[in-house]
Parts: C-alpha cells; sequence; structure tokens
C-alpha cells in the first residue's frame, strides 16, 4: 500500500519545465526585463485574456528596445504555465 501512495505521490508532483530562446536582436540586451504569462488547467481551460506576447511582456518591464525574448513552458500534470521573458532598455 504504501508503495502505491508513494508511487501515486511522485506521478501527481512531478512536472517538466524548459526554456528556449525565441528572439535575439542586434539591440542592447539592458536591465530591464518584462514577463507575461498566463495559465493551462488540464491542458483545455485557460484565460479567454490570456496574453503572454512580447508586446506584454515588454510593456510590464518599461521596455522600449527589445534586446531578447525568451519562451518558458513550466508543464505539470495538472497546470501547464506559458511565460514569455523580454530583457531590454
Amino acid at each position: 500500500m504504501k508503495n502505491i501512495i508513494l508511487g501515486l505521490s511522485v506521478a501527481v508532483l512531478t512536472s517538466c519545465a524548459v526554456s528556449t530562446p525565441v528572439l535575439i536582436t542586434d539591440n542592447v540586451v539592458g536591465e530591464k526585463r518584462g514577463e507575461a504569462s498566463f495559465d493551462v488547467i488540464l491542458g483545455l481551460i485557460r484565460p479567454m485574456n490570456a496574453d503572454a506576447s512580447i508586446a506584454t511582456a515588454a510593456k510590464n518591464g518599461g521596455i522600449t528596445q527589445v534586446g531578447s525574448v525568451d519562451y518558458k513552458v513550466k508543464a505539470g500534470l495538472f497546470k501547464d504555465t506559458y511565460t514569455t521573458i523580454v530583457t531590454g532598455r
């Protein structure tokens, strides 16, 4: 019984995170950083106003000149999080 509970606990609590570069420009990377993200529940349900765009991430960080863009996905059993990370000036 303990092995079954342990196995189920490991399966439920296991997640994966992947980060990848999307865009690199000739602009200076800069010190500012902005993020925009949204969550998806059970792979089906996401907010109607989900916006993880580059423009939103830049606006959240107060960035007017984008230097680089990264995209990060954190996947879990029940909830996935999609994040766009922008750096620049």
